[in-house]
């Protein structure tokens, strides 16, 4: 496998090579856009360069779960043979139990305490505030069923890709965080003058918890069916599901009845011209990454918010020596790069338009994501007795907001129509 994505990755960096000779041809010859079928193959191989990526992410996720289950079966073969405790069961025949209904009608899955949901590392680490026991039901489910959930709702969620600041709490009352809104400021003082007092002015979010849910039916041979992979199968439908409901409110929500968006919680850091229709140039992605402090520009957390078709034309960009704006990431699982920083994509990302907020750019640990711990699974035999059907509710309860509103995420806007 690994020879099938080192093979992959250099398809992807050849079609890279042969994205920039056309441009660099164009170029060359005057040319603002391609032609015809040079614009034809560009799209083409565009495409391709998509299809690669998705290709490797499913290859590295099979890698891993091939791993987990050889590690599992080595544990196996190396443990002592001993009786488990009387009416103990392993996890998996916990959850199959729950699916046929032979242990309660609800659990909750939670991490445990020290457990970080699979999100990019940043200098802000995920905050679990929660101090959950074996007894408050951390048994009752397997840790990995907790991990493919969050990576099926982080896969429809590119904010949660960015190392974004996430509380894990056990409770759903309000959160109060205190919210900086602007700075300090000193100035020039004469001999023997006064000073002059200046605070910085805080304000608080409140974060809540909206509730998220679903209701996902199965029939009683698929779960009966011991051949199934009962654990994937509802990961993979609960996780985006939920991930998409709450994935569109964490970029655009307006934190009245449902959370705050980050673009709306952003503040705007650069306008795009008039004679482009919205669109964006190189030199608008520069200044809007120089719009961001230092501070913030340095952090690891400071990354690129885009929609997928946003970065098809990002691909085509050079700054003033020549050089390429996006540059492809050299090692497999590693994000590509806009002007040296990562970039991620987020499918609620507006696309490029007039007064549309395209891109995004700053330090994403600023964004607080609170979930009270533990999706919530309630099984019901009788919803649809008629059919046979066994009818499962997920719940999930979460909130979010820009706590730093001081220029932390700036974002670029088409010009106005």
């Amino acid at each position: 496998m690994d020879v099938l994505i080192r093979k992959l990755q250099t398809e992807r960096l050849s079609l890279w090579e042969a994205q920039k000779g056309a441009l660099d041809a164009a170029a060359a010859a005057d040319r603002t856009h391609l032609d015809g079928q040079d614009e034809t193959a560009y799209n083409e191989r565009n495409t391709r360069i998509d299809e690669i990526d998705a290709r490797v992410k499913e290859l590295v996720e099979s890698q891993a779960r091939a791993k987990e289950a050889e590690d599992a079966f080595s544990a196996l073969i190396a443990a002592p043979r001993t009786a488990p405790p009387a009416g103990a069961d392993d996890a998996e025949s916990q959850l199959r139990k729950f699916f046929r209904g032979e242990s309660g009608r609800s659990f909750e899955v939670r991490a445990a305490p020290d457990e970080r949901p699979p999100f990019r590392r940043s200098a802000a680490e995920v905050r679990v505030l929660s101090g959950l026991s074996a007894g408050a039901g951390l048994n009752t489910i397997p840790t990995s069923f907790y991990n493919q959930l969050i990576a099926h709702l982080i896969e429809v969620s590119g904010v949660m890709m960015t190392g974004p600041t996430v509380l894990n709490t056990n409770s759903g009352e309000a959160l109060q965080i205190p919210k900086t809104t602007s700075h300090s400021t000193a100035a020039l003082i004469a001999e023997a003058g006064t000073i002059g007092a200046s605070d910085p002015v805080f304000g608080q979010v409140t974060l809540n918890a909206y509730k998220y849910g679903l209701l996902l039916q199965l029939s009683n041979e698929l779960v009966t069916d011991t051949g199934v992979d009962l654990t994937g199968y509802v990961s993979m439908q609960a996780g985006r599901a939920i991930g998409n409901a709450l994935g569109a409110h964490l970029i655009t929500g307006t934190n009245s009845g449902q959370p705050g968006g980050v673009v709306t919680g952003a503040t705007l850091g650069v306008t795009g011209g008039t004679a482009v229709v919205g669109a964006f140039t190189a030199d608008n992605l520069i200044d809007l990454m120089y719009s961001v402090i230092a501070p913030y520009r340095n952090s690891p957390s400071c990354s690129w918010l885009v929609k997928d078709s946003t970065l098809a034309n990002i691909r085509k960009l050079k700054d003033s020596t020549g050089q390429y704006l996006w540059q492809p990431s050299m090692q497999i699982g590693a994000p590509d790069t806009v002007l040296g920083k990562p970039i991620v994509t987020d499918p609620f990302v507006a696309a490029v338009a007039l007064s549309a907020k395209s891109v995004l750019f700053g330090d994403f640990s600023q964004y607080f994501v609170r979930m009270v711990n533990g999706l919530r699974f309630e099984r019901s035999d009788d919803f649809a007795f008629n059919t046979d059907l066994i009818t499962y509710r997920c719940l999930l309860r979460a909130d979010g907001d820009l706590v730093d509103t001081t220029g932390a995420i700036k974002y670029f806007q088409g010009n106005a129509a």
